[in-house]
């Protein structure tokens, strides 16, 4: 196993706090500065600078961490590779996905994985599509599982889902016929948008601006940075919003949300796994195919 001070290293330099990387790791606060000050003696070097209560890296602790990181994910390659020789599959893997994913989609797909691969622990960071991004680029998770249209250097993607978003709200709405609206007419109605970042937003805007519409010329009232939270306000108020189908069905099963279709205004998109470009390891490759065959 990797060395405890090398671990405890990983840990506080990504989360920048000794206090947090102290919780993740149940240990004491000052447990956790004594295992870094003692590293920094061994090293001679300092591995952060300090300021009050908060902490960053310098030139030197960014050097030990990319190496460090290669060295924790060469690690479970080994683990991986040795339990295959005994026809077993041990290791964990670290999944980063954005919201609708972790909420809508991967539970089914992880009690799958668990009861095929009982050994193969996961491990899964739920945050909006810009830090999942940089998240993968930083090697802080091993795949990663996103929604939205841009793509950016340095990520390898493969096309996981298909998703819709569809327009939603209350059924005490008062709708017009037949559900059907010109996209202009959406100015009508009060809008609640998902925060800056999100993958789920990112397409919204891609698709607004090819109609050549912008979410200005909307009466957004409320961004929110939760899937559930959107809902939650739709179910109490005369708002809109335009959400993944996925995370909306259970709601438009039971008659509590209703959707109704634009006249040539259709929001389809991908989920993409992404990793860094010629570095997928095993384990993760494991998740990724797996995945794929139990949507």
């Amino acid at each position: 196993m990797l060395t405890s001070k090398l671990y405890i290293f990983i840990k506080t330099a990504q989360k920048l706090s000794f206090t947090k990387a102290a919780e993740d790791l149940y240990m004491t606060q000052p447990a956790v500065t004594k295992h870094i000050h003692k590293l920094e003696q061994s090293l001679e070097v300092k591995l952060f600078d300090r300021n009050g209560n908060k902490i960053v890296l310098t030139a030197a602790g960014e050097l030990l961490l990319k190496y460090a990181v290669q060295i924790e994910n060469l690690y479970n390659e080994l683990f991986f590779d040795l339990s295959q020789l005994k026809h077993q599959k041990k290791g964990h893997v670290k999944i980063g996905a954005s919201t609708t994913i972790t909420q809508y989609v991967l539970p089914a797909i992880i009690y799958k994985f668990s009861k095929r691969y009982p050994e193969l622990k996961i491990h899964v960071m739920n945050a909006n599509t810009e830090k999942i991004e940089k998240a993968v680029l930083n090697n802080e998770i091993d795949i990663g599982i996103i929604e939205g249209h841009n793509k950016r250097s340095g990520i390898q993607y493969k096309s996981f889902l298909k998703d819709e978003i569809v327009l939603v709200g209350n059924t005490r709405i008062s709708w017009p016929n037949n559900y059907l609206l010109d996209i202009s007419d959406l100015k009508k109605y009060p809008m609640v948008i998902r925060e800056s970042g999100s993958g789920t937003r990112e397409v919204l805007v891609y698709h607004l601006r090819q109609a050549g519409l912008c979410l200005n010329d909307f009466n957004v009232v409320l961004e929110y940075g939760s899937t559930q939270g959107i809902k939650n306000y739709l179910l109490h108020s005369n708002a809109v919003a335009f959400l993944s189908l996925h995370s909306v069905q259970g709601e438009l099963e039971r008659g509590d949300l209703q959707y109704f279709k634009i006249k040539n205004f259709k929001i389809e998109r991908l989920f993409n796994f992404i990793f860094p470009k010629g570095q997928q390891n095993k384990l993760s490759e494991l998740v990724l195919n797996f995945s794929l065959h139990n949507i």
